[in-house]
């Protein structure tokens, strides 16, 4: 009897543990630094591009919100969806390797080692914290660094489009003022020729009256 109920037991104990592990995997997608494809996708950066695949294939499976009830499941999955076309975009991918170089060779000088220390060299082993949790600290501050900066010329460009709109848009009304002054000239000179041909008839009679009266 005690044998027939210990398989589905096991099951049962499989499927919780693997709904748990779900839900894991879920909140380190959610806690990854956002700005590191890498980190998202909890993968080495020398990944050839089959493996970057193959890896996310086997995450957006895993945590599928089909598969996974965890509520924010659906935004685990566009990170891991948004990391893979990230590190898919040749151009991307070579800008944010060239980012963790650099974070590497500073990390190498802070410690005062050879910029051409390999990862596996003794001296690095016994760096605390790791040599890897340290690079990866800075890799973070750079790229930190990198959107700032990016976040600025946003603003800047988009600053210098408003002016320029602004610009156009005195352009626009003082055109349009000069236009609504001309046409507005142009349809009271009738008028003022009537005046002047008035007044030039009136001149005209005094003039001629005063001679009657002189002659």
């Amino acid at each position: 009897m005690s044998t027939g109920t210990s398989t589905p037991s096991k099951q049962l104990l499989s499927r919780e543990a693997s709904a748990f592990q779900r839900e894991l995997e879920v909140e380190r997608i959610l806690k990854a630094f956002k700005l590191n494809p890498y980190d998202i996708l909890d993968i080495d950066e020398s990944s050839k591009p089959e493996g970057i695949k193959r890896r996310y294939r086997q995450l957006s499976l895993f945590i599928h919100p089909d598969k996974t009830p965890h509520a924010r499941a659906p935004d685990a999955f566009d990170l891991l969806k948004k990391a893979e076309s990230e590190l898919s975009d040749t151009a991307k991918r070579e800008a944010l390797d060239a980012t963790i170089a650099e974070a590497r060779l500073q990390l190498l000088r802070s410690h005062g080692f050879s910029t051409s220390t390999q990862d596996d060299d003794p001296k690095l082993r016994g760096l605390v914290p790791s040599f890897k949790v340290q690079l990866r600290a800075k890799v973070k501050d750079l790229l930190i660094e990198e959107e700032v900066r990016r976040r600025k010329a946003i603003k800047m460009n988009l600053a210098n489009e408003g002016l320029e709109a602004r610009k156009k848009e005195e352009e626009i009304a003082t055109r349009k003022r000069k236009a609504e002054e001309d046409k507005t000239w142009e349809e009271s000179r009738e008028t003022r020729v009537d005046s002047w041909r008035s007044f030039n008839n009136t001149t005209k009679k005094k003039k001629k009256t005063k001679a009657q009266i002189l002659g």
